[in-house]
């Protein structure tokens, strides 16, 4: 993990609340705080909050499953040589608000957590083996913790 010290990587970052029920609690300036906590390269990064209509779409038609799912993380540059990270992220608010209730989370702490996933996604992370969701999972609750938040796992 890099260095507190080190200053932190240049984020370029566009935000779009097609479904618009979470920006007040979830402002800009909130997003670019979690996401540069997870941020260990430069990046250019997209984070779109959208319906389960358009999450089921999205997650349809570019992952052949057909649910909405929580965050989806279109990542461009998941080579090593990329200078600069590039990736769509795509929280689907009707998920994330359901999965917060389940867990007895608040929707706040809940979306900094898939927030903070979908940005490892985005780096190259993945947990796909027992081993890769282990170190990504102990990345989440270092950064979370970081923010203030409680391990997302507990």
């Amino acid at each position: 993990m890099a260095a507190k010290s080190n200053p932190k990587p240049k984020l370029t970052l566009s935000v779009q609340y097609a479904d618009a029920r979470l920006q007040e609690i979830l402002p800009r300036p909130l997003i670019r705080k979690t996401i540069q906590a997870a941020l260990y390269f430069p990046a250019e990064l997209t984070l779109r909050f959208v319906d389960a209509a358009e999450g089921q779409e999205l997650n349809r038609d570019y992952r052949g499953k057909d649910y909405a799912t929580n965050v989806l993380t279109f990542a461009y540059t998941e080579n090593e040589d990329a200078e600069v990270t590039q990736a769509d992220i795509i929280l689907c608010t009707d998920v994330l608000q359901r999965e917060a209730d389940e867990q007895k989370k608040s929707v706040l702490e809940h979306a900094q957590h898939l927030i903070v996933h979908g940005v490892l996604h985005a780096q190259g992370y993945d947990h796909e083996t027992d081993e890769e969701a282990d170190e990504m999972e102990g990345l989440e609750i270092e950064i979370l913790a970081g923010l203030g938040l409680n391990n997302p796992y507990q």
